[in-house]
């Protein structure tokens, strides 16, 4: 690469950095729906035009600002497993969904954009599932990894659910019990439900020791999932 082309390869990263700062200013103060390219191009003093050349439509640029979010929480999650690294699997599970929780706290608007309402108009391309499920997928190792160590206990799994038990496990873990794929995507989903609950403020006057009542229902979670729970120390 020349000395032109990378100069134009570092400025165009930049701009497009400035672009996604900007975008999600005004997420922050006005929501995804009312996000506009033009009122992004306005306050970096740039002409419509110009953008365009960058994110050609509103939805590229939400794509890019989901993708974004999506990566930065799954890196979050990751962080928190690879430090949790030695301990038992109950604690990792801990570690990564406290680890979600705390993303979510600091990034209220980047949360609310990948799990709050739908953008009216919005329909997310494929190109964001990789980034979508890095939490889901983490999870599944952390139970994987309890599987084929401590073990786990296979909960209960209903006669009329086991073919989409099993359709989901062909799917997500061929390595896993259907028993233990159903339980983990009810806990995928209460997780954040937990989080969404807190970050959009329904536990106001519910809910005074969030850490503490957080730290409960996720390890019920672990358990849930066949974990033993005693490895999990109290706070």
């Amino acid at each position: 690469m020349s000395t032109t082309q990378g100069a134009r390869a570092r400025a165009r990263i930049e701009v497009t950095a400035a672009i996604k700062d900007e975008a999600r200013r005004q997420l922050a103060a006005d929501g995804a729906a009312k996000l506009s390219l033009r009122a992004v191009a306005r306050e970096l003093g740039m002409v419509s035009s110009a953008l365009y050349r960058y994110f050609p439509s509103r939805d590229d640029l939400l794509t890019a600002l989901i993708i974004d979010a999506y990566d930065s929480l799954g890196e979050a999650a990751e962080g928190a497993h690879t430090k949790a690294a030695e301990e038992p699997p109950a604690r990792r599970w801990v570690a990564v969904c406290e680890a979600v929780r705390g993303w979510a706290l600091k990034h209220p608007h980047e949360y609310a954009l990948i799990y709050g309402s739908p953008v009216p108009g919005y329909t997310a391309p494929e190109t964001t599932i990789p980034a979508a499920s890095r939490v889901g997928l983490l999870l599944i190792d952390v139970v994987r990894e309890a599987r084929f160590g401590r073990g786990v206990t296979l909960p209960v799994l209903p006669p009329g659910l086991r073919p989409e038990a099993e359709r989901m496990a062909d799917d997500l873990a061929p390595d896993l019990p259907p028993e233990v794929m159903t339980t983990l995507v009810a806990s995928w989903a209460q997780l954040f439900g937990l989080v969404g609950f807190e970050v959009f403020g329904q536990f106001h006057r519910v809910v005074e020791d969030r850490d503490a009542f957080f730290r409960y229902a996720v390890t019920r979670l672990a358990h849930g999932v066949g974990l033993p729970v005693d490895e999990v120390t109290p706070a």
